[in-house]
C-alpha cells in the first residue's frame, strides 16, 4: 500500500463501500466545483485589483480544492469499476498526487488565514504597517513546494523503489496503490509518521492557539460589531471543524499504521472525510470575506430565480392540462344532459 491507500482493500469493497465513496466523491463534487470557482474568480478579481495577504491565501486555497476536484472524477471512475483502474497507467499516480496534495495544502493555507487574522486583531497598528501582499506571495510558494515535495513519495514508493534483485517493483496495473511491498512500507510507513507531524499537528495546533486568541481578544473588546464577533467564531469553528473531522481522522491513520506496521482498515474512511474538505472549504470563505459573501448572496439569488423560473414553467403546463381536462369534464357533462332531457 502507498502513502495514501488502502492495504486489504479487496475486503472493503463490500455493497456498502463503494456506493458510500460514490457518494462521498459526487457530493463532494457536486457542490465544491461551482462554489470554488465562484471563489477562485471572485478572489482573483480582487488581488488583480488591490491584493490583501487574507485574499492571496485564499486564493491559494481555493486552487488547491480546484485541483483535488479536477481529479475527482478519475477517482469516481476507480469507485464505479469495483476499486479497479481502467483508466491509463500513468494517470494512477498523477491522480493521486494531486488528490492527496491538495489536502495538505488545504491545511497550511488554512494555518496560514488564522496568523493572519490572529496577528490583525492583536496586533493591528504592526502588523498593517508590515505586511505586505510580495511577504505572503512568497509563504504561498512555500507552502507548495512544501506540499509537493512530501506527496512526491508517491511517485518514489510507486517507481523508485527497487526490488531485491534489483528491479523496479510496480503495482499491479488493475490496482491503484493497493499493495506494496515490505520494503516499500519500511519506506512508507515512516515517511508517514513525518506528514503527521510536519502537515498536520504543526499546522493544527498554531491554528487552535490563533483562533483561541482571536476570538478571546474579540470578544473582549467592546467597541466591535456583534457581527464582526460573530463572522470571527463562525470562521474559527469551520476551521477546527475542518480540521478535526476532515483531517484529524485520516492523519491519525498514518500513527496507528506506523505503530502497528501496517494501515488500518478504517484508513479508507478517514480518506473520504479529507475530501469533503473540497465542499467545505466555501463555507471558510464566507467567513473570511465580504466579497465573497456578497458573490455567494449574488449567485444564490440568481439561483433561486431560475429555480423559480423552471418551476413556474413546469407548473404552467399541468395547470394548461388541468384547464383543458376541465373544460372536457364539462362538455361532456353539459352533452349527457342534453341527451338525458331529449
Amino acid at each position: 500500500m502507498s502513502l495514501f491507500s488502502f492495504e486489504g482493500a479487496k475486503e472493503m469493497h463490500s455493497n456498502v463501500y463503494i456506493p458510500l465513496v460514490l457518494t462521498v466523491y459526487i457530493f463532494t463534487f457536486l457542490i465544491g466545483v461551482p462554489s470554488n470557482l465562484l471563489a477562485f474568480y471572485t478572489f482573483l478579481v480582487k488581488v488583480r485589483q488591490k491584493p490583501t495577504p487574507v485574499d492571496i491565501l485564499l486564493l491559494n486555497l481555493t486552487v488547491s480544492d480546484i485541483f483535488l476536484l479536477i481529479f475527482l472524477p478519475f477517482k469516481m471512475v476507480e469507485a464505479a469499476s469495483g476499486m479497479e483502474w481502467p483508466l491509463p497507467v500513468f494517470l494512477c499516480p498523477l491522480t493521486n498526487y494531486f488528490y492527496y496534495n491538495s489536502i495538505y495544502i488545504s491545511s497550511l493555507f488554512l494555518m496560514a488565514v488564522s496568523i493572519d487574522r490572529y496577528l490583525g486583531v492583536a496586533f493591528p497598528i504592526k502588523y498593517k504597517l508590515r505586511r505586505r501582499p510580495a511577504y505572503v506571495v512568497a509563504a504561498s510558494v512555500v507552502f507548495w513546494v512544501l506540499g509537493c515535495a512530501h506527496c512526491s513519495i508517491v511517485y518514489i514508493v510507486q517507481y523508485e523503489i527497487l526490488s531485491p534483485n534489483g528491479t523496479v517493483t510496480a503495482n499491479n496495473a488493475s490496482n491503484c496503490y493497493e499493495v506494496f511491498s515490505p520494503m516499500q512500507l519500511q519506506i512508507l510507513l515512516p515517511a508517514r509518521l513525518e506528514f503527521f507531524i510536519v502537515l498536520f499537528c504543526l499546522p493544527f495546533t498554531i491554528t487552535i492557539f490563533c483562533y483561541v486568541n482571536l476570538v478571546r481578544i474579540l470578544l473582549a473588546l467592546p467597541n466591535i460589531t456583534a457581527w464582526r464577533k460573530q463572522r470571527a467564531v463562525g470562521l474559527a469553528l469551520v476551521t477546527l471543524f475542518n480540521f478535526i473531522v476532515c483531517f484529524a481522522p485520516y492523519n491519525l491513520s498514518h500513527v496507528v499504521g506506523f505503530v502497528q506496521k501496517e494501515s488500518p482498515k478504517w484508513r479508507v474512511y478517514a480518506l473520504l472525510l479529507s475530501t469533503l474538505n473540497a465542499a467545505l472549504d466555501p463555507a471558510i470563505f464566507y467567513f473570511s470575506s465580504t466579497a465573497a459573501q456578497r458573490a455567494f448572496a449574488k449567485y444564490l439569488a440568481a439561483l433561486w430565480h431560475k429555480l423559480k423560473a423552471i418551476l413556474a414553467w413546469c407548473h404552467l403546463p399541468c395547470l394548461t392540462r388541468c384547464a383543458e381536462g376541465g373544460r372536457e369534464v364539462e362538455a361532456t357533462s353539459g352533452i349527457d344532459a342534453e341527451e338525458l332531457t331529449s
